[in-house]
């Protein structure tokens, strides 16, 4: 009777570590899945960037991570279904690319941790707290872009020493009012202390491009300088176009505007942002909780110039400001 007893409890013993061993070969197993809510395709060397980062981390693509892409293909009505989607497929984190695609995601869960690869303004967009701890389910990389506009047009007077009127191409509603008002006041701000007046002109949609530089032009503006907003980047390489078309020295915040053939750009290196991003989602994985994480603040600025643009409106870009350029196009 004690024989079987014992056969029977070891048995019961064998049967119960072989299911704690199976259920652990299983959590082992189990591959993670990014959701990504953006465009690979309007910026691959962003893209690219990300997977790169993940990589460094040692996560492969289609070997141990599995990614959902929805693309709004330039459509951002199309963000809130798209978001849904990507919660509904139960993800363990979501990258979002943008500011608009960060609020969808976040209208869309509070439980699924949300990483954004960059944010002009994170706390003054509402998508968290507090940069040192963003509470709730969503944190990522500050772009600093309020900080930065007051250089930009410092660079422009540097560019055009002679120049008594700058122009501001600006798309209302993009950041929040509250961004916006503090970029539009850091604008005003250099522009008076260079002895400049700034002119504000407001395009909702490419349909007011054409309308906007012929506002600049009858003001007499002497150079531009662009904000960069979701429509302006799918539309980087007509602004470009205009702005050359006009004669007018336009500055943007990423590079990406200067590779379709803007004169320059002066901001945060957007690609680092994005392969920092994938540490947030290392982090996440492992078990962190993203309201713990502190926003990350951009180390990396970069100067690019272009100067085919530049001969092609017949501007001689001084040797100083070359001299402090990251990178030039030739």
């Amino acid at each position: 009777m004690r024989t079987t007893l014992a056969k029977l409890s070891l048995a019961v013993t064998v049967s119960i570590l072989i299911g704690l061993l199976a259920a652990e070969a299983q959590e082992a197993a189990k591959v993670p899945r990014i959701g990504y809510l953006g465009s690979k395709v309007l910026s691959p060397q962003n893209h690219e960037a990300f997977l790169q980062g993940l990589r460094d981390l040692g996560y492969i693509e289609g070997r141990n991570v599995v990614i959902e892409y929805r693309d709004p293909v330039g459509k951002y009505d199309r963000l809130p279904g798209l978001a849904a989607e990507l919660v509904a497929l139960n993800v363990d984190v979501i990258v979002v690319t943008s500011t608009p695609s960060t609020l969808a995601a976040k209208q869309a869960t509070k439980t699924i941790p949300i990483v954004f690869t960059w944010a002009a303004d994170p706390v003054g967009s509402g998508l968290v707290a507090s940069l040192a701890r963003p509470g709730g389910n969503v944190t990522g990389l500050s772009l600093l872009a309020p900080e930065l506009v007051g250089k930009r047009v410092e660079l422009l007077k540097q560019v055009v020493p002679g120049a008594s009127r700058i122009a501001a191409l600006w798309h209302p509603g993009d950041y929040g009012e509250g961004v916006e008002n503090e970029m539009l006041r850091e604008a005003d701000a250099a522009a008076r202390a260079l002895r400049m007046r700034l002119q504000v002109v407001q395009a909702r949609g490419p349909e007011d491009f054409d309308r906007a530089f012929s506002d600049m032009t009858k003001a007499r503006a002497d150079a531009v300088t662009v904000q960069s907003t979701n429509i302006f980047f799918i539309e980087r390489r007509r602004l470009a176009d205009l702005a050359a078309k006009h004669r007018l020295p336009a500055i943007f915040l990423v590079r990406e505007f200067v590779d379709a053939g803007g004169l320059m750009s002066y901001g945060a290196n957007v690609a680092d942002l994005h392969r920092r991003a994938a540490t947030y989602v290392d982090k996440i994985l492992k078990g962190a909780r993203p309201g713990d994480l502190p926003i990350e603040q951009p180390t990396k600025f970069e100067l690019v110039i272009n100067l085919k643009t530049a001969k092609a409106i017949g501007l001689t870009i001084p040797p100083a400001v070359l001299a402090r350029a990251d990178q030039v196009i030739e």
